[in-house]
């Protein structure tokens, strides 16, 4: 039991870590303070949902299904570039991580659906939660065990980053970072966007 949650803690800590769209979005709430720790904690959620899903089926499902993988390649393009797009936008606008009387307050719901269009239409996090972890799994002697420990795994990281970002708003609440952020982002999103449309 505890080698398989050893495995899926170590497997999801090498995937999740790794420099992604849902890191971005998490470090950039968590910067702003605003609504960090629910926006980390849906993470988490769909995480979970998804490691659990692939490690009982799904992972096979989508390997045999190019039609919803296509859809996911697509769709998830599509947001990315409009999403760096707004990234950029906000690069080249003049504003800071502290939330002034020039910058509105998003409400906790607008916050949520934004982190869920950041997870859910990004067809990495399928590929890294269903697909690899999910393969990884099922062949598992306790894949229940496996899949809390890869739960667990994100809970930590996200919590982590969620938490430290916060801490270190103080600090980090300087014009130019913000800047430099949301460029990062733009270039990250408008990469992982040309890798999918070049795929195939």
């Amino acid at each position: 039991m505890w080698q398989s949650y050893l495995n899926g803690m170590l497997v999801a800590a090498g995937l999740i870590m790794a420099i992604g769209t849902q890191n971005a979005f998490v470090l950039a709430q968590s910067l702003r303070r605003e609504h960090h720790l629910p926006v980390a904690a849906l993470c988490v959620l769909c995480d979970a949902i998804l490691m659990t899903a692939g490690v009982f089926g799904l992972a096979t499902v989508l390997a045999h299904n190019p039609t919803l993988l296509a859809f996911a390649r697509w769709g998830g393009a599509a947001f990315l570039l409009w999403y760096g797009g707004l990234a950029l936008r906000r690069a080249f606008s003049r504003q800071s991580l502290q939330q002034g009387a020039g910058q509105t307050a998003r409400s906790l719901r607008a916050v949520l659906l934004s982190a869920l269009a950041v997870t859910l239409l990004n067809p990495h996090v399928y590929l890294d939660t269903v697909l690899l972890i999910g393969s990884l799994g099922a062949q598992q002697t306790e894949p229940g065990a496996y899949v809390m420990g890869a739960a667990s795994a994100s809970l930590l990281w996200f919590f982590s980053l969620a938490l430290g970002a916060a801490w270190l708003a103080p600090w980090l609440a300087r014009p130019a970072t913000w800047r430099l952020l949301d460029l990062l982002v733009a270039v990250m999103m408008f990469g992982v966007a040309a890798q999918l449309i070049g795929v195939g």
